[in-house]
């Protein structure tokens, strides 16, 4: 502080600047230092919710599934952040890059050049989302009775989840091998 002060009066006393220049200059600086400083607090909202909701409600209403998908897991990786965030802010905040490394990896998830959140999800979330499944609620079913709850929607799946354990899963079988050969006949 003491250089910079120093150097401007330096300045001022040999005339190199006008004063006003001068404060203008260091005004700006400020202006630009504190933005840079707070660069996180004053994109992240717009990165990380804002757009993100925007393109959601875009991707219902759009007849492709893809950027369903897409939004869909930006909104699952954002919660498993901020749960992460929550958990352990007690030591993030000894990490003073922690928002900016959080406001790239978003961007990485949100830009559709980058497409990150749906490669988090193929490559890493996927499969342990499939073992909870396995083990919660889907281990009473045999594979081909997976098969078939989960081309179906969640309503329809929740209709045939209470038929079985009303009336047991070979009842279930007789269902869909019935409904099986009707299709073929038709």
């Amino acid at each position: 502080m003491y250089l910079i002060l120093h150097c401007k009066d330096f300045i001022h006393t040999s005339n190199l600047l006008p004063t006003k220049d001068l404060n203008n200059s260091f005004f700006i600086m400020g202006i630009l230092g504190t933005m840079a400083r707070h660069l996180d607090t004053i994109v992240g909202p717009g990165v990380l919710l804002l757009y993100p909701l925007y393109a959601s409600m875009r991707a219902i209403e759009s007849p492709s599934t893809l950027d369903d998908q897409q939004w869909l897991t930006y909104w699952i990786l954002y919660s498993f952040i901020t749960l992460f965030e929550l958990s352990c802010y007690k030591i993030l905040a000894w990490f003073p890059i922690w928002p900016y490394m959080k406001l790239v990896f978003c961007l990485w998830l949100v830009l559709p050049m980058f497409n990150g959140a749906a490669y988090i999800y193929e490559n890493y979330v996927r499969q342990y989302v499939k073992n909870i499944g396995s083990f919660y609620g889907n281990s009473k079913y045999h594979e081909d009775q997976k098969k078939v709850l989960q081309m179906m929607s969640f309503d329809a799946r929740k209709a045939v989840e209470r038929y079985i354990d009303t009336y047991g899963s070979e009842a279930f079988e007789r269902v869909v091998k019935a409904a099986d050969r009707e299709a073929r006949r038709h």
